[in-house]
């Protein structure tokens, strides 16, 4: 098979990945081999493939937003059929014994690992993964639309939830890309004034399209206070205009994997009156599933665009150029 491996994480600009010739992977006992059908850009492949994350298995094939097909069962695998439809996402494995998993908090799990950077990923023609991991499918979205909703979806949802939203509540997106044009279309589902901040002008477009109340560039602030925020743009600087912007009470969430530095903060300014900062952490297969159920009930629908696989450096390209609204997917054209 053929597959794309970060040989020297780097930018993207240097082409860190390389297009090599691979068996294909022989799943473990309790696996599937899924041949991919498609596979969503993610902010985090660009992190993984330029290093901004920790290199954890070198020359790793990126990818964590599969539609695939089971094409093998591992031999303990019993509730899966060659032929079933499966999505695979980015958290691959929990140890499910530790206090977190426990209590129902497997993102937190201090042995967690993931698609596409402890594992190989959806940039290749087959993958696997744990069936236990694997969501299974229905319906008759696309595989192209159904995607970016693997990693994207569930993580703007994990955000969302958060965020602490109150019904009919003010939220405010900072950055507007494949996570966030998902979680705007939820948020406004049920009954939020969304309002969205970001540099692109397509992408302000897009946000007002999909029933934003606003949608300004960063210099801007929201017009009105924000019961919730979050940033999805991985800028640290962020933080600060997003918390100034809070009503008292209000809940900042920023839901990515990789942040450059947050400035300084000013507590009278952005933290007093309890405004409150948080993190998000992956996401749970619970918030998998629920993420899924609302997109398939609220016809939650990605906007994107389609690469070959053998393109997927200029993909990659793209994100980090800003170059699309909504999302990118990879689709084989290696066969």
């Amino acid at each position: 098979m053929r597959a794309w491996s970060v040989v020297r994480p780097g930018p993207v600009e240097a082409d860190p990945l390389r297009l090599v010739e691979r068996p294909v992977p022989v799943p473990g006992p309790d696996e599937l081999l899924v041949r991919v059908r498609a596979c969503g850009v993610c902010r985090t492949d660009l992190h993984v493939t330029e290093g901004d994350l920790p290199v954890r298995r070198p020359g790793v094939t990126p990818g964590h937003e599969v539609v695939g097909e089971v094409a093998g069962l591992g031999s303990g695998v019993a509730d899966f059929t060659v032929g079933d439809r499966v999505g695979v996402a980015w958290l691959r494995r929990t140890d499910g014994e530790c206090a977190y998993c426990l209590r129902g908090a497997e993102n937190l799990c201090p042995r967690s690992r993931y698609t596409g950077w402890d594992a190989d990923g959806g940039y290749a023609q087959y993958t696997t993964v744990p069936a236990g991991f694997a969501y299974r499918l229905s319906g008759t979205l696309h595989d192209v639309a159904l995607a970016p909703l693997l990693c994207a979806g569930i993580i703007g949802y994990r955000a969302l939830r958060r965020a602490a939203l109150p019904p009919g509540g003010r939220l405010g997106l900072y950055g507007f890309g494949g996570s966030a044009h998902l979680c705007a279309q939820l948020a406004v589902a049920q009954g939020a004034r969304v309002h969205v901040v970001t540099r692109g002008a397509e992408a302000r477009r897009l946000a007002l399209a999909l029933g934003a109340a606003s949608a300004r560039d960063l210099a801007e602030p929201p017009p009105e206070p924000l019961d919730s925020a979050v940033p999805f743009a991985p800028v640290g600087d962020l933080v600060p205009v997003a918390l100034r912007a809070l009503d008292r009470g209000g809940v900042l969430a920023v839901a990515g994997i990789h942040l450059s530095d947050v400035p300084p903060l000013n507590y009278e300014r952005e933290l007093f009156y309890e405004r409150e900062l948080r993190s998000v952490t992956s996401n749970t297969r619970s918030d998998g599933r629920e993420f899924l159920d609302l997109a398939e009930r609220h016809r939650i629908r990605a906007t994107t665009h389609t690469y070959p696989l053998s393109e997927a450096p200029r993909a990659l390209r793209d994100l980090k150029a800003g170059r699309f609204d909504g999302a990118a997917v990879l689709v084989d054209d290696l066969s």
